[in-house]
């Protein structure tokens, strides 16, 4: 087909010349060749489905012998290789600098891509009217096989937005391991921001609350799929990675965005405070204050694990629902970690005000 282009410019305003009408994926990486190996066959098939131009583009930091094996890899698939930054919202804006199309995608690297996932997001995109800037599509979780994955398939915190745009027809923002942006629209609100926490640091919502301050709408696309690795989810240590980095991610966000900060029952908070009371209070009571740290932190752990068990009530249900209650509480340990880093005594019983479900828009409200 026949390439037109259109004007843009870059994020200071600065004419480019002219970007041809297309997709490009971009993809940041650090590591997992073997995962990465899966995605760009899956992108290099979806590449070829799709009814306009596209092109893959990978920024890498690893180490050798890796940095090799992920060239060897985008020679074999036909993508384009990089070497960047990094702070992976750093590698989506620097891929997006060096991007030919004025459609960009961004596809985590622990993803394999839908066949029919480009031409969704391109024909989405182009359908849609100018404020909408956005399309999400979902991460559907690939099942794991651990205990450990059985336990936190219950997580909201770990797997809960990664679905939405199936529940959605529109986001406050949208995952990045399967976003697609109008590029000129990208530029203009400054792209991912570079000061987050490393490596996972809500560039997403950021960059969500962003586009819904200048205007314009995340819409969602359910057909656009990825599949999303369980690698994140399968060990003890991904899990508790993964929490902590959210739990301080949530602090930054609420630095970033004072507006959105609110009260929040930190776990790991209440019971440090129940046990600097109780401990006070020792001598008076002969030791029977003590008796109160356990007692308040099993009324925490109560409240939590009720909407983690749900209707099902067998007795290995509610040991997963337990188990997974108590590794959540590593988010609030990012969270308090969080308030030292930010020295924030507030943030201690305070984090980031998430998107309402009232803010969002039901598939059925369409």
């Amino acid at each position: 087909m026949t390439d037109t282009t259109t004007d843009t410019a870059d994020a200071a305003g600065t004419p480019r010349g002219q970007t041809r009408r297309g997709i490009s994926v971009v993809v940041p990486v650090k590591g997992r060749v073997e995962l990465m190996g899966r995605l760009l066959e899956s992108l290099a098939t979806a590449v070829s489905r799709c009814t306009e131009p596209a092109e893959v583009i990978v920024v890498d930091d690893s180490p050798q012998p890796e940095a090799d094996r992920h060239r060897e890899n985008c020679r074999r698939h036909g993508a384009r290789y990089v070497e960047g930054p990094a702070h992976v919202g750093t590698k989506r804006n620097f891929g997006t600098r060096l991007a030919q199309y004025d459609l960009v995608c961004f596809v985590d690297s622990d993803c394999r891509a839908d066949p029919e996932l480009l031409d969704r997001h391109v024909k989405a995109l182009r359908d849609a009217p100018p404020q909408v800037a956005a399309i999400a599509g979902p991460g559907i979780l690939a099942e794991g096989d651990t205990a450990v994955f059985r336990v936190m398939r219950r997580s909201w915190l770990l797997n809960g937005h990664h679905e939405d745009p199936v529940r959605y027809e529109r986001l406050t923002s949208g995952a990045t391991c399967n976003l697609a942006v109008r590029r000129e629209v990208f530029e203009k609100v400054g792209g991912f921001p570079e000061d987050s926490p490393h490596p996972t640091g809500g560039e997403d919502i950021e960059l969500g609350l962003r586009l819904t301050a200048g205007g314009y709408v995340t819409a969602c696309e359910a057909g656009a799929v990825v599949l999303h690795d369980s690698v994140g989810t399968d060990t003890l240590g991904a899990v508790c990675r993964r929490l902590l980095s959210y739990g301080l991610s949530e602090q930054w966000l609420s630095v970033t965005h004072p507006e959105r900060r609110r009260f929040m029952l930190n776990k790991i908070s209440v019971v440090a405070a129940a046990s600097l009371a109780a401990l006070a209070a020792r001598r008076r009571s002969r030791g029977r204050s003590l008796l109160a740290v356990p007692a308040v932190a099993g009324l925490l752990l109560a409240r939590q694990v009720g909407p983690l068990l749900g209707d099902d009530r067998t007795p290995r249900a509610l040991a997963d629902s337990v188990a997974c209650a108590l590794l959540e509480w590593l988010f609030d340990a990012g969270a308090v970690a969080g308030a030292v880093r930010y020295r924030s005594p507030a943030l201690l019983f305070g984090g980031f005000e998430w998107p309402d479900d009232s803010t969002y828009l039901r598939s059925e409200e369409k």
